[in-house]
């Protein structure tokens, strides 16, 4: 266990953020269902902007659904023992980097490294 992350208010972030998602999961799936305008009133350009809307909201609901995963990821981790450990190298993954984003998985060389 590691003794330079404050690994319960880390967990805590985690929760409060899994919940915040959950919560917005209903409007998210909402906001990306089938578009179904009356063509004969409303506009061409109307049409093309619900559908707009609706792919922006399916996409949105895709990341957060990622970020959802992620978040389970990392709280299996926590109870595991393992949180706070790069998946690639093993190696302490960066307080700072924990704090910008509690669900991060890997230490910033190895991110890196995935990047390219």
């Amino acid at each position: 266990m590691r003794e330079d992350i404050d690994i319960d208010a880390l967990r805590q972030r985690l929760l409060m953020r899994a919940h915040e998602l959950e919560t917005m999961a209903a409007v998210r799936r909402e906001a990306g269902a089938t578009v179904e305008l009356d063509q004969t009133r409303t506009g061409r350009l109307s049409r093309m902007d619900a559908m707009q809307a609706q792919a922006m909201a399916r996409a949105g609901d895709a990341r957060a659904q990622d970020e959802y995963r992620r978040i389970q990821a990392a709280l299996a981790r926590i109870e595991s023992g393992e949180y706070g450990y790069c998946l690639d190298c093993d190696g302490p993954i960066g307080a700072g980097r924990l704090n910008a984003d509690p669900a991060n998985a890997l230490c910033l060389a190895c991110a890196e490294r995935r990047e390219q």
